[in-house]
C-alpha cells in the first residue's frame, strides 16, 4: 500500500521559502537526514523546485516534476502534468512516496499525505511561501530536539508526524 509523505523545513511562522529558493538553509544534518529518508524512494516536486535544486536530478532517487508545460522535457526525469500523475507513477515504482515541495504541491499533496518529516526550526524567517495548515497531523512518530550551535543560532526538532 502506497504511503505518501512529505518532507520540509519550516520555522515558528511555516515560512519555507522566498522568492524561489529556501529560507532554511545551514540547519545542521538536515541535508543528510533529507538524503537518508528519500534515497532509493521517489521524489516529487514543483517545476521551481526542480530549478531552485539545480535543474538537475537529485541521485538515487526517482525524480518526477510537475510543470504547467505539456512540452517540457527533462533529462533524468519523470515529466507530468498533476499532482494526481505524479503520484500513479511514483506509486508504480515504490510503496513510500516523498513530496519535496514547493509550496503549491505541498498544498495540493497535504490532504493526501500520510506522514510529514518535518524539520521545525525554532525561530521566524522573511519569506513569501508558507507550508499549509499541518493541524490534522497529531500523533507524533518521533521527535529529536537539536541544539543551536557557532553556526547556526537556533534550536530545531528532526519531527515526524502522522495524522
Amino acid at each position: 500500500m502506497k504511503k505518501i509523505n512529505i518532507i520540509v523545513a519550516f520555522g515558528k511562522d511555516r515560512i519555507i521559502g522566498k522568492n524561489n529558493d529556501l529560507v532554511w538553509k545551514g540547519v545542521p544534518g538536515d541535508l543528510k537526514r533529507f538524503k537518508e529518508i528519500t534515497t532509493g524512494h521517489p521524489i516529487i516536486m514543483g517545476r521551481k523546485t526542480f530549478e531552485s535544486i539545480g535543474n538537475k536530478p537529485l541521485s538515487n532517487r526517482i525524480n518526477i516534476v510537475i510543470t504547467r508545460n505539456p512540452e517540457l522535457k527533462i533529462e533524468g526525469c519523470v515529466v507530468c502534468s498533476s499532482l494526481e500523475e505524479a503520484i500513479k507513477k511514483a506509486s508504480d515504482i515504490d510503496e513510500q512516496i516523498f513530496i519535496i515541495g514547493g509550496g503549491q504541491i505541498y498544498k495540493q499533496a497535504i490532504n493526501l499525505t500520510d506522514r510529514l518529516y518535518i524539520t521545525l526550526i525554532d525561530a521566524e524567517a522573511d519569506g513569501n511561501v508558507l507550508f499549509p495548515d499541518y493541524s490534522m497531523f497529531t500523533k507524533i512518530i518521533s521527535c529529536e530536539n537539536m541544539p543551536s550551535t557557532e553556526k547556526f543560532p537556533h534550536t530545531y526538532k528532526f519531527l515526524i508526524l502522522e495524522k
